[in-house]
């Protein structure tokens, strides 16, 4: 893959997202119409493929992160994102990747043990803690507006951005060196650490590119 001008985000990258469950669909027609390539991860032989990046999507997590062992697709996902290849994780994917994973009661789930309250997700990579399903269920979904902030120098006003909340989850606590990104009534809602973009709503159901814009941009830090 060719680098383009410096700070530019890659146009022609090749994105897995993960498509064994949720709406991974939407994220990949967003991103084929930016100009990349995307492939459908469903089984641990399709991460072979030289990716530039990976989505993970939302949806169920407790039904994601039981197909991600299954296909043994867990660890070789850790590995390439402990290694810097760039991630956006939304909603249930944001579950799948936070260090910490707990119930919106404080209960366990003995159904879902990589779920219990203090436990890592299924990935388990983003220094942070998100409480599952923090905002209610479907009925209580809503929409909202606020900045993102991507610290570009010579930035004088963070530009609105739309966020959509379904069933979300909430990002409880942070770890050092996790950037907030996007906060509503103070409590972060996107995350940045690194190569890893954390976000508790569905940017791919809104028609701003912003944020993928700002996660294409990774590619050039990791190329």
């Amino acid at each position: 893959m060719s680098a383009g001008p410096k700070g530019a985000p890659q146009r022609n990258a090749k994105i897995g997202v993960l498509a064994v469950q949720g709406d991974f669909a939407e994220h990949a027609a967003r991103l084929r119409a930016l100009g990349c390539e995307t492939i459908e991860l469903r089984c641990a032989a399709d991460l072979d493929a030289a990716l530039d990046a990976i989505v993970l999507p939302g949806g169920e997590s407790t039904v994601q992160a039981a197909l991600l062992e299954e296909f043994a697709m867990a660890e070789p996902i850790k590995r390439m994102i402990e290694t810097g290849t760039p991630v956006l994780a939304t909603c249930a994917g944001l579950i799948l990747l936070a260090r910490e994973v707990e119930h919106a009661n404080g209960r366990s789930d003995s159904r879902a043990p990589f779920e219990r309250a203090g436990a890592p997700g299924a990935i388990g990579t983003l220094p942070v803690q998100v409480r599952r399903n923090a905002y209610g269920r479907q009925l209580a979904s809503f929409h909202a507006e606020a900045p993102l902030r991507s610290n570009k120098e010579g930035e004088d006003e963070a530009p609105n951005i739309p966020l959509t909340f379904i069933r979300a989850p909430q990002i409880v606590a942070t770890g050092e060196g996790v950037e907030t990104l996007v906060s509503v009534d103070e409590a972060p809602v996107a995350v940045r650490f690194g190569n890893q973009i954390g976000i508790t709503f569905h940017p791919e159901l809104d028609e701003d590119n912003a944020l993928y814009q700002l996660f294409l941009g990774l590619i050039d830090a990791h190329a």
